[in-house]
């Protein structure tokens, strides 16, 4: 399929040319008649059709503002069909949005109404088109794939699977024959991996995939959890290429469920910094928002706290971030001073019930309308957490978890948030085979509109456990 740079400069010059045809035909006088005369609800908008010096100021400004809201389809990423369609719709939209406001306030030349609709109509037809057909396979075209990963065992039962011209693997020194004495051959090669090259460590994952034009990557490693593979995840995107991976080593969360054969594709896919803009924003926006708000509640309730019992207002604690690091929590204390050291208790904080001879008078009141949650909004503002997000447990009780529940490190692949999926479904941690069901189910389904629908389900529910 067309890929690097020549995929960069068809999609470009496309958008230009495709938008600068849409501009002439939206201002041509007999679609516009028949625009504002045969379409419902807009056929009470004026025939108006630019000449001379406008018409050169609505063409170069529309493919202005086209080619710069489409920049994120510039990156020749291995997108479904589907995928690609909407994402550019989207743009397009962004787009008509920026071209109407611009017009609204006369910021620059303004477009005629009807030229606006009938330009945005064209190209949410025709660019999403034209980027699926750029991305079409080239016929007679062999993938070109290269192996990345740190498992030699995976590494050999991948090579076997392999259709296309395998060009080589990429492999950490400490992986190889060094670290398999008996596996090592007397040209220097290894065993299940001889006839193809070493082309270098995990390092060069991006100097390789543009040295060679890489079509396919297969990550063939022995933790799917962990930083090396979602780095080399994050360069197949960001130059095109596709990800795959052996069935036989790896689960329902990286996978989609209809894949078939002994390598497919892989589901998780890296945002756009677009998308972690957005996250990021809405995070620091709903943070500060909140400890601006429940700044007066919070001094409230730390003097309750006080005069409750003694000890510390707030509870700190450590718990299991992105690709298990740690960092810590806050929360209002809602347990006596040192609950679990003097009970031997192995049950957190935060899902100890209420009825827990642990938890104080004023400590049953934060639980139950969740207010002891409040003061990580500071872990949120500072971005330790997300807003939304699979809740961080202990180190100590994942390490025990994970030997009962095969997916529980999954949920290590996205930030941990102050609410998530599982919560306004009412799951804690105490019920972890459910918890891992909905926090896989979020690492798949994540983006910015999904989050917001979370805030605004938990909002519902503190409100609703406010009231009487």
């Amino acid at each position: 399929m067309t890929t690097g740079w020549r995929y960069r400069t068809l999609s470009v010059t496309g958008v230009a040319g495709l938008t600068a045809l849409a501009v002439l035909v939206a201002n041509h006088a007999i679609p516009q008649y028949l625009f504002t005369t045969y379409v419902p609800l807009f056929n009470r908008l004026d025939v108006t059709v630019l000449t001379g010096m406008s018409l050169r100021r609505a063409l170069s400004m529309s493919v202005f503002f086209t080619i710069m809201a489409l920049i994120p389809m510039y990156k020749p990423r291995p997108r479904r069909i589907l995928d690609a369609v909407f994402l550019t719709q989207k743009r397009v939209l962004v787009c008509g949005l920026a071209l109407a406001t611009l017009g609204y306030f006369q910021w620059s030349h303004r477009l005629p109404r009807a030229t606006l609709v009938m330009l945005t109509g064209i190209l949410l037809l025709v660019l999403p088109a034209w980027f699926v057909a750029i991305r079409r396979p080239i016929p007679g075209e062999i993938d070109r794939t290269i192996i990345v990963g740190d498992d030699l065992a995976q590494m050999r039962t991948v090579r076997e699977a392999v259709d296309g011209d395998l060009l080589g693997y990429l492999c950490p020194t400490a992986a190889l024959p060094i670290a398999e004495p008996e596996q090592a051959l007397a040209d220097g090669g290894v065993a299940g991996l001889e006839n193809i090259d070493h082309l270098g460590g995990l390092s060069r994952v991006e100097d390789v995939l543009v040295e060679y034009d890489v079509d396919t990557v297969v990550l063939a490693f022995g933790e799917a959890d962990r930083g090396e593979f979602f780095g080399a995840l994050d360069a197949c995107y960001e130059h095109g290429v596709a990800a795959k991976v052996h069935r036989d080593y790896t689960d329902s969360v990286l996978t989609p469920d209809t894949s078939v054969g002994p390598l497919v594709d892989v589901e998780v896919e890296p945002w756009d910094w677009q998308d972690y803009a957005f996250k990021r924003t809405f995070d620091i926006c709903f943070a500060a928002f909140g400890l601006v708000v429940w700044a007066p509640v919070m001094l409230v309730i730390a003097v309750a706290i006080k005069l409750d019992s003694s000890g510390p207002v707030l509870y700190k604690q450590d718990r299991t971030a992105v690709l298990g690091e740690t960092f810590p929590v806050y929360k209002f204390r809602s347990m006596v001073p040192d609950a679990e050291a003097k009970t031997g208790a192995t049950i957190s904080e935060e899902d100890a019930g209420d009825v827990d001879p642990r938890v104080t008078r004023v400590g049953r009141v934060l639980r139950k309308t969740h207010v002891d949650e409040v003061p990580q909004l500071w872990s949120v503002l500072k971005g330790d957490m997300s807003a939304v997000g699979p809740r961080p447990e202990r180190p100590e009780l994942d390490s025990d978890i994970q030997t009962g529940v095969v997916d529980w490190q999954k949920r290590w692949f996205v930030k941990p948030g102050l609410t998530g999926l599982a919560q306004v479904n009412d799951v804690t941690g105490a019920e972890p085979a459910e918890k891992i069901r909905y926090d896989l189910q979020y690492v798949k389904q994540q983006s910015f509109w999904f989050d917001l629908k979370i805030v605004i389900r938990q909002v519902w529910i503190v409100c609703m456990d406010l009231l009487p």
